[in-house]
């Protein structure tokens, strides 16, 4: 807490005992904000790492189809279609002559349904190029439990596709194979030895290759998976893994929990029965569902006010626009007073390469409809740093006009380039 805010606290305050709980308070309900900007990071963070692509969309399914509304980076480096020529578009775009018509008609009963949806077929990237696009769409809901929107986790699978066309043997590249597919994989013997496993699967539980090695895969079990785990490894039979799901928890270096859906299946590898298992971590994806519900119920609560800034715009004429106000965040990171807003232009303090798109971003907006883009702010040391803003029209009474734009933009949520 600043002086300021405890002078201030201490005007409201009655006495001195009454301005040492306000300001006990105060911390208390500071420390808590700061917890939740630091775990919307690493979710932030989650999402670049573990996904290739995201995608939200309305609800419509009927003709034209579902309206995309937020892409990130890697749809745009999945697919070579940029945010601006996605948002507002269907994803039907992505669809072609190989397009799986029956895995789409699945796609869209269920989610007439109000059901998930998982699944996977052909696609075509801006070049024309094809691809096997895999999905993992859920819903998202308002606090009355009204679905609102869809969003889409997508994988690029075709290598992983090809590699399974082709006969495994003890010298696959299992490294390679997991950046490729994203998926986490470990290879155990007949006995339940751990015979290799790839860097996913270490990055998630924390040990290194070495000490896999050493260990039986019910050692890395949850108690109550343990014994039903290792009674299949005793009376060792083929089909109890071929094809095969499992619900688990894993337990990781560190001891804690992490729960997986788990799907196995057998290889031979030089007349060796080899099992694959690949885990899905669902911890990780509840987690990303609440953070990506929540900002889509209402993304303007999901800034922290005393550290991110909203704004009003007014459009001016064809690109031009002039600010109403900012908040004081906006003033302390440019170092541009608020009182001297008025005469700055965007271009001003927007580095020059996201210019166009930061000007298509508020076209969209003046269109009459939310968005959301990622760009770079100059800062008063002169530095760029990288901003999440979600704009939405501010309409005039009669709901005809867009008269000016209204944002928050957050300097928390950091650039997926490059992840």
């Amino acid at each position: 807490m600043n002086q300021q805010q405890k002078d201030s606290l201490r005007q409201l305050a009655q006495d001195e005992e009454s301005a040492n709980k306000l300001e006990e308070i105060f911390n208390s309900l500071q420390q808590e904000k700061n917890q939740a900007q630091e775990h919307l990071q690493l979710l932030e963070n989650a999402i670049r790492s573990d996904y290739d692509s995201i995608v939200i969309t309305t609800l419509e399914l009927d003709t034209p189809g579902p309206e995309i509304v937020y892409v990130n980076d890697g749809f745009t480096r999945m697919t070579g279609y940029s945010r601006e020529e996605a948002i507002g578009n269907t994803p039907r775009m992505l669809q072609g002559e190989k397009t799986d018509r029956a895995v789409l008609e699945k796609l869209r009963k269920r989610l007439k349904d109000g059901q998930a949806f998982f699944g996977h077929t052909v696609n075509y990237r801006k070049d024309g190029s094809e691809f096997i696009n895999q999905w993992d769409i859920h819903p998202l809901t308002n606090n009355e439990g009204e679905i609102t929107h869809w969003v889409s986790y997508q994988h690029d699978i075709t290598e992983r596709k090809r590699s399974e066309k082709r006969v495994v043997d003890s010298n696959v590249e299992f490294d390679k194979l997991a950046e490729e597919s994203k998926k986490t994989l470990v290879d155990l013997d007949e006995q339940g030895n751990i015979v290799t496993s790839n860097k996913a699967l270490r990055d998630l539980i924390g040990f290194d290759n070495e000490e896999l090695k050493k260990k039986k895969i019910w050692e890395l079990l949850s108690d109550q998976h343990v014994e039903a785990f290792r009674h299949r490894f005793d009376v060792f039979k083929p089909s109890d893994f071929n094809d095969t799901s499992y619900q688990l928890e894993l337990v990781n270096k560190k001891g804690n929990e992490i729960e997986v859906e788990a799907k196995s299946r057998m290889l031979s590898s030089n007349g060796q029965k080899i099992v694959r298992i690949a885990f899905e971590n669902k911890s990780l994806q509840k987690r990303i569902m609440s953070m990506l519900s929540n900002r889509s119920n209402d993304f303007d609560l999901m800034f922290d006010q005393s550290k991110d800034f909203n704004y009003k715009l007014l459009p001016v004429s064809g690109s031009s626009y002039k600010f109403d106000y900012v908040t004081e965040v906006f003033s302390e990171l440019t170092g541009i007073a608020s009182s001297e807003i008025q005469n700055i232009e965007l271009t001003d303090f927007i580095h020059e390469d996201d210019i166009k798109k930061v000007m298509n971003h508020f076209k969209v907006v003046l269109d009459g409809k939310p968005n959301t883009e990622q760009f770079r702010i100059k800062t008063k040391e002169g530095d760029y740093v990288e901003v999440i803003d979600y704009a939405k029209p501010d309409w005039d009474a009669d709901q005809s006009i867009v008269k000016a734009i209204k944002g928050a933009t957050s300097t928390e949520v950091s650039s997926e380039k490059g992840a």
